[in-house]
């Protein structure tokens, strides 16, 4: 921008090359922008930039001195953010933000404001003089002891400067014996600070649509992630010495034990919050785990309005779909929905259980945990600290007359066992397993001990499952790509010349990622009698898999591939979730 600056100057003819050599020398000596540096030697005026600057970038200038800024307005964005990339926020109209710039081409600045704030971000231009000055007046410290304007964060960390902690971690070193103070560790969570802190960001998750938000502790940082659209994002670092008083704060909302630090705790959080003008809950599912540096904190949303319970809009292709679809409304059998944490398996079920909930049906299920309530159906929370595991859960069922079964995971030979002679006795078992496509679950059961006929007998389709991420409809636009390329991604020769792959551009509305929303890529395997036979044999997963395709078993990449030839998600994303 320095060197940029002076050439603009020279091409306007408001310097000679002379002064910008000498104002080089000048600000090599004294540091500083050339800009200010021009300024201070004489040889421009303020003015003259802020209008070269907005002249050039076709973006309004503003004279600060003249403008008086709402005192509300600054709260959005805290000082160290304001210095960092000296901006000042002006005024803010519905969703979009007024900031005053010394550097309107710095897009860093206005996606962490962005992102930061929520707010759509519109910039000015002004002189660098006077954004240092509006700084030094709008964001110094006040010295008659009332509260200047703050985020969350810095009041939190003014607050916890001034709190008695006893020492670090909120232990009391006594002769060298360590001893827990959960009276401090539980002060420190209360502290009307961190409670706002603490609301803040999961207030924010729900906002930028993450589905899960990480707080990890690291030697000498503290890193705050949501999870949006599959990708993590790095959104705040908090101070180290807000560590405690964090993991304090959501445990006690979680109501999990505070001075437990060194096992493993699961709990939820349920909050409710005005949206819309109505009311809404969200749910937290809350994973706290030690870690060598303090507690990593994991909170998963559960928003039941996102729970897609249509089939028909999940992803499937229409071939795909109708296999799936006749196989759960078989009256016997066992469906298995496989994929890697996060897949979207739990909708998949959900969806499922949805479809064929009626009043002439029983359904009960077992999971850990139960993410949502669904009306009619009869569910089971898995508890393992007192014996009710999915195995014992499943015997139980037995005996409720069931008509359909549904098993979180299948993760041992029990339960393995139980859920097989539950789908051979006149019930529908639907369930799920971690393997990387459909016909490797085949060999997965009978390493886990189950007998081939027994698998042949029972299994009536296996639905593997990836996530990709939809491009933006807003600012989706043709990406061609070389012929190589589309066909390295697996398009055949005619399809790699036909076929016109899309992108997002990036927009505020997908906060310019180019992506918003994901979509199901799925490997739906029937098993037919042809099959069936093969795994009676003892077949491999890659014969199986060589008949599913000549049977008409669309792959996950294949599922991918069509959806890249729809315009529905990129080659990017297909090549990162799936094997040719």
């Amino acid at each position: 921008m320095a060197v940029r600056i002076g050439e603009l100057l020279l091409k306007e003819k408001r310097i000679t090359p002379e002064q910008l050599q000498e104002a080089l020398n000048y600000q090599r000596q004294h540091g500083g922008k050339l800009g200010f540096n021009l300024v201070r030697l004489g040889y421009v005026r303020d003015e003259e930039i802020t209008a070269i600057l907005s002249k050039q970038y076709g973006v309004p200038s503003i004279d600060l001195s003249q403008f008086e800024i709402d005192p509300g307005v600054l709260k959005l964005i805290p000082a160290e953010t304001a210095q960092k990339y000296q901006i000042v926020p002006l005024s803010r109209a519905g969703a979009t933000l007024t900031i005053a710039m010394t550097d309107p081409t710095n897009v860093f600045a206005m996606d962490d404001i962005k992102f930061m704030t929520g707010y759509n971000v519109e910039p000015v231009v002004a002189s660098e003089t006077a954004v240092l000055e509006a700084l030094q007046t709008y964001y110094s410290k006040p010295t008659n002891g009332s509260e200047g304007p703050a985020s969350a964060l810095e009041v939190a960390s003014r607050a916890l400067e001034e709190m008695p902690i006893l020492a670090e971690d909120g232990v009391e070193v006594i002769d060298d014996i360590e001893e827990i103070s959960v009276e401090t560790l539980a002060k420190q969570g209360e502290e009307a600070p961190i409670i706002k802190l603490c609301n803040v960001i999961l207030m924010s998750a729900i906002q930028k649509g993450a589905s899960d938000i990480h707080i990890e502790p690291y030697e000498k940082e503290l890193r705050i992630r949501y999870r949006i659209d599959g990708i993590l994002y790095t959104v705040m670092q908090p101070p180290m010495k807000l560590r405690d008083a964090m993991t304090s704060r959501i445990k006690i909302m979680a109501k999990l034990d505070i001075a437990e630090k060194r096992l493993p705790q699961d709990g939820r959080i349920k909050i409710r919050f005005h949206d819309n003008g109505g009311l809404k809950d969200i749910d937290f599912r809350v994973s706290c785990l030690p870690t060598l540096f303090g507690e990593k904190i994991v909170m998963r949303l559960l928003d039941k309005e996102k729970l897609m319970l249509d089939m028909t809009k999940l992803g499937f292709e229409s071939e795909s779909f109708a296999k799936f679809d006749n196989a759960i409304l078989k009256p016997w059998g066992m469906v298995l929905v496989t994929g890697p944490t996060g897949s979207g398996k739990t909708n998949t079920l959900y969806s499922s259980i949805s479809r064929i909930n009626t009043p002439e049906t029983n359904i009960m299920t077992a999971e850990d945990p139960v993410e949502f309530n669904l009306a009619g159906v009869n569910q089971v929370q898995v508890r393992d600290g007192i014996g009710l595991n999915f195995a014992a859960a499943l015997r139980s069922f037995l005996r409720q007359d069931p008509n359909i079964i549904l098993v979180g995971e299948i993760r041992d030979f029990e339960t393995a066992e139980i859920a097989v002679k539950a789908a051979l006795t006149g019930h529908l078992v639907l369930s799920t397993l971690h393997t990387n496509d459909a016909p490797s679950t085949v060999s997965r059961l009978m390493n886990m001990g189950i007998e081939p006929f027994l698998v042949a007998s029972s299994l009536n389709l296996v639905c593997a499952q990836r996530l990709v991420r939809r491009i933006c409809k807003h600012c989706a636009e043709p990406h061609p790509t070389p012929e190589p390329a589309l066909m390295q991604a697996g398009f055949s020769a005619e399809e790699a010349n036909a076929v016109i792959p899309q992108k997002g551009r990036g927009c505020e509305k997908c906060n310019n990622t180019g992506y918003k929303g994901r979509v199901g890529l799925y490997e739906v395997m029937e098993v037919t009698e042809d099959l069936r036979e093969m795994i009676l044999v003892g077949s491999s997963g890659l014969e199986l898999r060589r008949k599913a395709i000549g049977e008409g078993m669309i792959t996950l990449r294949g599922s991918g591939l069509r959806k890249v030839k729809e315009g529905v998600t990129t080659i990017d994303e297909v090549v990162r979730e799936t094997v040719k």
